[in-house]
């Protein structure tokens, strides 16, 4: 799923990115006097032949025009000597931040697949960037580079599997509260003079609770098990766990509300015990 991937290229990109940085460091010359684009695009094709599953490696100059090949792993494009590529997220955001970067995924013009690309700035020996250096890689092989370990991707699914089947039983649970509260007038038909105001409270109470397993349910499968808008600060909250306690504030609220009515009517002495749940929703 591509949208999964995305998000787990999202939460991975720092991973990514230090990968790719060590990548350039280890095997590009840099800062050096003298620098061709001859020796750079020789340990690009080093690179690439190591990596196998690269999608292609290419050099640009300072300006952003290509000034090498695109080299394949079993072909090279000369066509793109030329190319200005200076309107490219790898070009002008490597120039901007003068340090390794990788760009957000992107559908490839020569594989139609999603890919990104790691561009590393090269410098000379007076500190001024001459060279761009370029790296495409197809988005499920950096996915596979910054996730490696199967037991990782075992546990993953092991984790979406019972996220389902969680989110499977709270829904039935739903759907039996929200049948149970249809079903306390069912019985009465049209005759709404046998409606009894416990008979509404009653139904009240297991609406709500339905309302908010529901949307704990919903949540559940959007997040864990879909993967949608799972990106999140992970020193902060987790949506999942404000969208569960919000929708229990609100139940609660509700069938607070419905004990200060139910008691006012039928027993005013117990009216303080509703003023606690109140009490208690507020704190929450």
């Amino acid at each position: 799923m591509k949208e999964r991937d995305i998000y787990k290229f999202s939460d991975n990109r720092t991973k990514a990115r230090a990968y790719f940085c060590y990548l350039f460091t280890k095997n590009l010359p840099n800062k050096l006097p003298s620098i061709t684009s001859e020796a750079i695009v020789g340990r690009l094709r080093k690179i690439n032949g190591d990596l196998k599953r690269s999608e292609g490696v290419y050099l640009l100059d300072e300006r952003g025009i290509q000034v090498s090949p695109t080299y394949l792993q079993s072909n090279q494009l000369d066509d793109d000597v030329g190319q200005i590529r200076s309107t490219r997220a790898y070009y002008y955001r490597a120039m901007k931040e003068k340090r390794c970067t990788i760009t957000d995924p992107y559908p490839s013009l020569i594989t139609q697949e999603l890919t990104i690309t790691a561009s590393q700035p090269i410098f000379d020996e007076n500190g001024n960037i001459k060279y761009v250096a370029c790296l495409d890689m197809p988005l499920d092989e950096v996915l596979k580079i910054t996730q490696p370990v199967a037991l990782d991707t075992v546990a993953v699914k092991v984790s979406v599997i019972s996220y389902f089947a969680f989110s499977v039983g709270l829904f039935f649970v739903a759907a039996l509260l929200f049948v149970k509260a249809i079903a306390v007038f069912v019985p009465m038909g049209l005759d709404f003079n046998a409606i009894e105001v416990k008979d509404i409270f009653k139904a009240t109470i297991l609406l709500t609770l339905a309302l908010a397993i529901f949307d704990l349910v919903k949540t559940l499968f959007d997040e864990e098990v879909l993967g949608h808008g799972k990106h999140h600060e992970n020193n902060g909250p987790h949506p999942t766990m404000i969208r569960f306690l919000g929708s229990i504030i609100i139940a609660l609220s509700i069938e607070s509300l419905m004990l200060v009515f139910k008691f006012a009517m039928t027993d005013p002495a117990l009216l303080l015990n509703a003023i606690y749940i109140i009490g208690g929703v507020a704190l929450l």
